[in-house]
């Protein structure tokens, strides 16, 4: 069995991405794990960068075309993973240092110019510093992490020379 070539791994990048967002849906309607604004924004990452894949795939680029789209398909998947590793901080912080609860993201977006919305989140509040749910002793920031992480490999495993078959 051969490995994926560019096309099928952009398709499984955003077949990969499509299923972390059907767990979160899940984890919210099934097992009522409210997210917060930076589990919000760790959404946006990932199906940023499941459309970018889903795109490419679709278009199946050339040479720096390929280039071009691994490097915003990783762009997307280091974005998400900054703000899962902002979580894992806030999380990590003893209980008298965590930030107070803030006004909830509609409203964030809905009062304030977007860039002064999106720094009040990504600061982060209480309800980040929250872990509600486990798997393997790390909460869920770390495991969208370690998937932002694995994006980002394959799509540098991806530029690996091609050969002819």
């Amino acid at each position: 069995m051969g490995l994926p070539g560019r096309r099928a791994g952009f398709f499984l990048i955003s077949v990969a991405c499509a299923g972390a967002m059907g767990f979160a849906f899940y984890a919210q309607y099934v097992m009522g794990l409210e997210p917060c604004p930076l589990c919000m924004l760790q959404r946006v990452g990932v199906v940023a960068a499941g459309v970018l894949a889903l795109i490419a795939g679709l278009i199946n680029p050339r040479r720096w075309g390929f280039r071009l789209w691994s490097l915003l398909v990783a762009l997307a998947a280091m974005a998400g993973g900054a703000v899962s590793i902002r979580q894992l901080w806030l999380q990590s912080l003893p209980p008298d240092q965590v930030p107070q609860c803030g006004p909830g993201l509609d409203y964030l977006l809905q009062t304030l110019p977007f860039t002064h919305a999106m720094e009040k989140i990504l600061m982060g509040s209480g309800e980040c510093a929250v872990v509600d749910w486990r798997f393997l002793g790390m909460a869920m920031p770390f495991w969208v992490l370690t998937f932002f992480v694995l994006v980002i490999l394959f799509v540098l495993f991806q530029q690996r020379p091609m050969r002819a078959r």
